[in-house]
């Protein structure tokens, strides 16, 4: 796909009665020379984010005492005003080419920060990814005319984010991306599940501190080994109340709960109903599964 070159504004009426995100500019360019430089502390057009992503050539990113040569494939994430430099690398022997998105911080501000957390303020992503050809097609609507409201215009800048949100969430839960003690622990308790397995236990199994267990566990699934066990024997007593008559208390503890009060206030924690309720339907909606991230 021809991405035009080209810096494309918007500024459309503010609708006091609707809460939406604020597109401010989208674009593409080229850079060949050091002319090129930005300095987030001497920009007046604030606040905004700013989400830029080479597709070939290289820039810098300088964000407090931190440099980083950001290349093909790689974006950063700046927050305007704030304490961060780009420009085209000076010594670079070709074209510095990237798409960039701007947008107010109103409504997704949280998310930008937790992906920022998470992914880091110089991210890879790959070009075939969902956020990389969302960004692509906003550019050419953009150069096309097509965002032509603000509700368009929010949409697009709401998409993208939950894009970027999934791309991360995605990586946390790529097994491949976990490291080998995470995997033996998640592998562990999905094994396990039915007898009790302390937090003392899974980090002898693995051959870490608790500390440092319950830290990288967190950190490569998104959840703590507790909340990890928790989900997984909930997803085994959802099959034994759709496909079994067995009665609540027998399903407590086929599933490694000591008693059937603990057992419905932890699946009723997750879920928002009761086994009871979620066998039978109650007067909720009857649920033949429930899907967690």
């Amino acid at each position: 796909m021809d991405i035009p070159r080209g810096t494309y504004g918007f500024r459309f009426a503010e609708d006091k009665e609707l809460q939406l995100c604020v597109l401010f500019a989208a674009g593409s360019d080229c850079i060949t020379t050091p002319d090129y430089h930005w300095d987030g502390m001497e920009r007046s057009d604030g606040p905004l984010l700013l989400f830029q992503y080479t597709l070939s050539g290289e820039g810098i990113y300088e964000s407090g005492n931190r440099t980083h040569r950001v290349t093909a494939g790689q974006a950063f994430l700046a927050e305007i005003p704030g304490p961060h430099r780009y420009y085209y690398h000076p010594d670079s022997s070709e074209p510095w080419e990237f798409l960039f998105l701007l947008f107010r911080p109103d409504l997704i501000l949280p998310h930008w920060r937790k992906f920022l957390r998470e992914a880091g303020e110089v991210p890879y992503l790959p070009p075939d990814s969902a956020p990389v050809r969302l960004l692509r097609m906003i550019v050419n609507d953009a150069a096309a005319g097509r965002i032509s409201d603000p509700l368009i215009a929010s949409s697009c800048i709401y998409q993208f984010m939950t894009e970027l949100s999934r791309l991360q969430a995605a990586t946390l839960r790529n097994r491949d991306n976990w490291p080998e003690n995470v995997r033996r622990a998640a592998e562990f308790i999905e094994h396990n599940y039915s007898r009790m397995i302390s937090i003392d236990q899974l980090s002898e199994h693995v051959s870490l501190s608790k500390y440092h267990l319950i830290r990288s566990f967190s950190a490569s699934t998104g959840l703590t080994p507790g909340a990890y066990l928790t989900r997984v024997r909930t997803e085994k007593a959802m099959e034994l109340l759709r496909g079994t008559p067995l009665s609540v208390e027998t399903i407590a503890g086929q599933v490694g709960y000591s008693s059937g009060s603990y057992f419905i206030k932890a699946f009723r924690s997750l879920t928002g109903v009761t086994p009871g309720d979620f066998r039978s339907g109650g007067e909720s909606l009857a649920y033949r599964r429930l899907f967690f991230d």
